[in-house]
């Protein structure tokens, strides 16, 4: 069996010890192009969105995507794997869709050779509608059904077994229908958890997987491996925000080291893959992009050689990653006012796009970007002022006491970093409607825009509150 190796890599990364609680600023680096160019394109993309009219007072609250910023993260992730590994390995990058969930997304990443990771009917369903093929898909989930299952099987996606329990579910379905579905068991390292405890999947009592270290456990995974020659993949999926790389390597390292356990008790490679999981932490802290998918991968290949040495087929699992930092919500304000002395710039963009945000500010904090009437970098004196949203309770703030030039009614405000999560977490507290989502892109000294996501009706919010056949149902009870 190899043996995790000394790391001479990445001599610019933080080492953060392994009970150290990293913060959401980390490191500067080299990402996918320069923060300066994404940045440019940024402003470029926010003077063009108010003089077409993309945002304005009838859509006073937007999302924007950088297409050339999710191509470059696409291609440098694709790249980072190639490097430290044979060529003709097989190598899967499967983007989580729970991270951006909108089918012109997926289309654009499968253009870009990445997959899908699934975890709901409607996630996969988004993936099929974006033409992902079953080959290029995986299923997790820590609650699948038997119906979620047999579709899976049927169509031949690769599948993640969360426990005992599910396995036997799917002990059944392939008796009664074969398949030619790639079989897996989730495997919890426990390792520890990262900054963010509602985030870190690997923790003792996480309920993801089966607890390598719980009592019995592990002898278990090998002997259901053993039983079924069909289970040929191995997935440990120890990422998240606020995790430290050191961290997460030794996660996958656990899965590899029982791959090499299985498969010398099996006297042969059953174990062929291993997915890997995503959780590649995010810069907030600024438009640098850090820590990289290389410098995850050199680290890999510096720790776990015999991982990325050919023998094993590799999955990844990345969401946030790949799109947080190719995604701007751009609002309007409303309405500049003052509160015991503190400017207040009253927004459309609150609680119902950044609920992490709103609820959970010292997890999630957001840079905040500010542009006068035209679209334009504000200048200025920076003021503390509050940046508040629209939805009826006083803690709806994207940021609090922020020092920003001061902000007057007609301008408006970037929220940064939120291609991940932003325009999919969406809370409709107070009925607030959807935002529409647009890509942008530069053509010569033109941005272009193409409509990803429709803002939301009237109509459609009172559809889905039961306004439609429904709406006496209650009366005639």
């Amino acid at each position: 069996m190899d043996h995790m190796a000394h790391d001479e890599d990445d001599a610019q990364q933080t080492q953060t010890p392994d009970d150290a609680q990293p913060t959401q600023v980390l490191p500067t680096g080299t990402g996918t192009g320069t923060g300066a160019e994404a940045a440019t394109r940024r402003d470029q993309a926010v003077r063009a969105a108010v003089e077409q009219g993309v945002v304005g007072p009838a859509a006073p609250v937007v999302g924007l995507l950088d297409v050339a910023g999710i191509r470059a993260s696409a291609a440098a992730l694709r790249a980072a794997f190639d490097a430290v590994t044979p060529p003709g390995t097989p190598v899967l990058h499967a983007f989580a869709v729970k991270a951006t969930p909108l089918v012109p997304v997926l289309r654009l990443l499968r253009s870009a050779g990445i997959g899908a990771e699934v975890a709901s009917p409607g996630e996969l369903a988004l993936a099929r509608a974006a033409g992902i093929p079953p080959a290029d898909t995986v299923l997790d989930s820590p609650a699948k059904t038997p119906a979620e299952l047999r579709e899976a099987l049927a169509l031949g996606i690769a599948v993640n077994a969360d426990n005992p329990q599910e396995l036997a579910r799917i002990d059944a379905l392939t008796r009664s229908a074969p398949t030619g579905s790639p079989v897996g068991i989730r495997v919890n390292p426990q390792i520890g958890g990262g900054a963010i405890g509602a985030l870190s999947t690997a923790t003792a009592t996480s309920k993801f997987g089966v607890p390598l270290l719980d009592d019995g456990a592990r002898d278990w995974v090998i002997r259901a491996c053993l039983d079924r020659p069909w289970v040929t993949r191995l997935h440990a999926h120890s990422g998240s925000q606020g995790m430290p790389l050191e961290m997460m390597v030794r996660g996958v390292a656990a899965a590899y080291e029982l791959a090499e356990e299985i498969n010398e008790r099996a006297g042969r490679r059953q174990i062929d893959t291993i997915d890997i999981g995503g959780g590649l932490p995010v810069n907030f802290g600024s438009d640098d992009e850090t820590p990289t998918h290389a410098q995850y991968a050199r680290r890999l290949k510096a720790r776990v050689p015999g991982l990325l040495d050919g023998r094993y087929g590799i999955v990844t699992e990345f969401g946030r990653s790949l799109l947080a930092k190719h995604g701007t919500v751009l609002a309007r304000v409303e309405y500049a006012k003052r509160a015991g002395g503190r400017p207040i710039a009253v927004t459309h963009a609150g609680v119902q796009v950044a609920t992490r945000t709103v609820y959970a500010p010292a997890s999630w904090p957001l840079r905040i970007a500010a542009y006068d009437a035209k679209g334009r970098p504000k200048s200025g004196p920076a003021v503390g002022q509050d940046v508040a949203g629209p939805a009826c309770f006083a803690g709806d703030l994207l940021a609090e006491n922020r020092p920003l030039p001061l902000l007057e009614a007609g301008d408006h405000v970037a929220a940064l970093d939120t291609g991940a999560y932003y325009f999919a977490q969406h809370y409709s507290y107070n009925s607030l409607a959807r935002p529409g989502v647009h890509g942008f892109s530069a053509h010569a000294d033109e941005i272009r825009f193409a409509v990803a996501r429709e803002p939301q009706t009237l109509d459609e919010i009172v559809a889905e509150a039961g306004g439609g056949a429904e709406r006496d149902a209650l009366r005639h009870l």
